[in-house]
């Protein structure tokens, strides 16, 4: 049976159950679906007495029948089904399937991978680390990922200010915070305290190019980028206030997959900001197949609502350079537009002339464009003066009570000869002191990229990010006192601008070779760093932010284990392992003899991967949940901090 015959049999089935149909025959399609995919035993009954309709919606497994609901969905939303009660075309144009169904409307149609499902852990602690990461799949390992993302105990505790290193007795949602360890892990311990609370998250996080730091899983590396990108994008939209963005930067590499994705994660992409990082013509190494000079910065808010902000600008009176001067004795023609009277001055009724730029000039515009249907002047004008044609050219038309500047009237003129347009004299407006104007979406930043080594008093070999660059994107989205987020911390330029901007910041990192350079920089600026934006904003230091890391639970024997270096200090720390550490599952001890000649004839590298691989990936950090467990080792003062973080003691 071909599908119009189906389509066919379908209907009159369903036409034969007042359920599934009003009392003019017209069919529910609502409620046939509803019905479908909640299994209904009287809709399932009606397709099994249909040869046609259980052959293709059903499958005999031992001798039961088994309903495809989801192959009865898309049969019974198929346009050629139960069309729309107008006509089965859209007023849309845009790509369809076979069944013509547009794509952006599809639930088939989207950006999937391998791994999609799946919570990866992205541990790499060093940039040349390549760890073989865990990839928990959603669906079939619910308890493990619930166990890998519940909240964890945070350590070490440091205030560092003005006078220095100081222990930390209390802590609030006004201190600035660097955190050490997984940021994956380090945002889900952020959910509550700090979810709808920040402002601005600033990422630039590993761009995948092939040679950067991503290193993880060759084999599907793109894979695996999306789904280290998508879970940390995940949680990190859910700490964003309403009105708050997210911005990400990258390169062409994948711009255009993560494009789609944050399509996908966000209710709203406001725009993308070009950003030139090097002068086209610029030499580059010979293995480059073109000059790569463009970034992006995407920029995605959570609010289908949000609009980008537009630039303010204060007034000044440079344009307002112009006066009109009516001629003694002159007796003006008075006419009525709508419900104003008009004062009609011909060209030789008055004079304009040229004066230094003061709030009380006057400014000429011209009205064209949008100004015809979206300024109040520029519509009073098509309405009623445009159409004057008995006048002419240049004609001066005085119309009381209209325009927001110190005057109690605008003057219009007629198009001059030769001219299509006329305009209007508009005086420097006071209902405000700003004029509100567009961001572009391409900003040449290539001077800073060039001067960037020596900002913060830190070196960074790749992918330091200039000052003024943070300090613009801040400056658009945030106010003072805002929370700034930036989960891929790298060598601390969003804390650093954050600081000197005197807006809230929380930094991320968990390379060990950076955070020593993030607490150096910021340290540098409370001791009033001079680079970067410092002098533009007049930076003289101050200010003070809390250092702490993730409390470490196997990724204490990851660490020492990555550190060694003989076969013989392995044994050593299996020993502890087996008597402290929290295996996996998959391990038994009793089985595991690594002085075995098959161990020790493993490379030194190799051996470390298996003692890493015995550990249970999920208690890498201390759950907040196991803080009074002795066997952690929390100290009463840690407890203390950590509930007041929590809020729970």
């Amino acid at each position: 049976m071909n599908n119009r015959n189906l389509f066919t049999e379908l209907e009159k089935l369903l036409r034969m159950d007042s359920t599934y149909c009003t009392e003019d025959g017209t069919l529910l399609k609502n409620t046939i679906v509803e019905a479908a995919l909640a299994l209904r035993p009287d809709l399932i009954a009606k397709l099994l007495t249909h040869d046609g309709l259980k052959r293709n919606f059903f499958t005999e497994i031992s001798g039961v029948m088994v309903f495809d609901k989801v192959k009865f969905q898309k049969f019974v939303m198929n346009k050629r089904f139960l069309p729309d009660s107008y006509t089965s075309f859209k007023n849309k144009v845009g790509l369809t399937n076979e069944d013509g169904e547009f794509l952006s409307e599809s639930r088939e149609i989207v950006l999937s991978w391998p791994y999609k499902d799946c919570i990866l852990e992205g541990g790499q602690t060093k940039e040349d680390a390549k760890r073989n990461e865990v990839f928990w799949n959603e669906i079939l390992a619910p308890d493990e990922i619930n166990r890998l993302i519940e909240p964890k105990v945070l350590t070490n505790f440091k205030r560092f200010d003005s006078t220095g290193e100081h222990n930390v007795e209390s802590i609030s949602m006004d201190d600035n915070l660097i955190i050490k360890g997984n940021n994956l892990l380090a945002l889900h311990s952020l959910k509550k305290k700090y979810v709808g609370k920040v402002k601005l998250i600033y990422i630039d996080p590993p761009y995948n190019t092939g040679s950067d730091s991503f290193g993880y899983n060759d084999k599907f590396n793109r894979s695996t980028w999306l789904t280290f990108m998508q879970n940390r994008l995940s949680i990190a939209k859910k700490l964003l206030k309403d009105d708050g963005v997210v911005c990400v930067q990258c390169s062409f590499h994948q711009f255009a997959y993560l494009r789609v994705l944050m399509d996908d994660l966000f209710e709203k992409h406001l725009c993308d900001f070009n950003i030139q990082v090097r002068h086209p013509d610029r030499a580059l190494t010979g293995d480059k197949e073109f000059n790569d000079i463009i970034e992006y910065v995407l920029i995605y808010s959570n609010n289908s609502d949000k609009r980008m902000p537009y630039k303010e600008e204060l007034k000044t009176i440079d344009d307002y350079t112009l006066q009109i001067e009516i001629k003694d004795n002159v007796n003006p023609q008075v006419i009525v537009c709508g419900d104003k009277k008009v004062e009609v001055y011909t060209p030789e009724q008055y004079k304009i002339r040229t004066i230094a730029p003061s709030q009380f000039g006057l400014k000429k515009m011209s009205i064209r464009g949008s100004i015809r249907e979206k300024n109040s002047s520029g519509r009073f004008f098509v309405k009623y003066i445009e159409p004057l044609t008995e006048f002419p050219s240049e004609t001066l038309f005085k119309v009381p009570n209209m325009g927001d500047d110190i005057f109690d009237y605008r003057y219009f003129y007629s198009a001059p000869d030769g001219k299509k347009n006329g305009g209007y004299f508009q005086g420097m407006p006071t209902s405000s002191n700003v004029t509100k104007k567009q961001y572009a979406n391409f900003y040449n930043f290539e001077k800073e990229y060039n001067n960037v080594s020596g900002e913060g008093n830190v070196s960074f070999r790749n992918g330091k990010k200039p000052e003024a660059l943070i300090a613009f994107l801040i400056d658009v989205f945030t106010n003072p006192k805002d929370i700034v987020l930036d989960y891929h911390l790298g060598c601390g330029t969003t804390s650093a601008v954050a600081h000197k901007l005197q807006r809230r910041y929380i930094g991320m990192e968990q390379m060990d070779s950076q955070i020593s350079l993030i607490k150096t920089r910021l340290q540098n600026v409370i001791s009033g760093d001079s680079t970067g934006i410092s002098q533009s904003v007049d930076w003289q230091g101050g200010g003070s932010f809390i250092y702490c890391e993730l409390a470490k639970a196997n990724q204490q024997f990851a660490d020492e284990v990555e550190q060694v270096l003989t076969t013989d200090e392995l044994v050593v720390i299996w020993k502890k392992m087996q008597e402290t550490g929290f295996l996996s599952w998959k391990v038994n001890p009793q089985e595991i003899d690594i002085s075995t000649e098959d161990f020790t004839q493993m490379s030194l590298e190799d051996q470390k991967r298996f003692l890493i691989e015995c550990l249970d990936k999920n208690l890498l950090y201390v759950p907040y949940s196991e803080i009074d467990n002795a066997e952690f080792g929390i100290s009463e003062s840690d407890k203390i901090i950590n509930n007041q973080f929590y809020q729970t003691k």
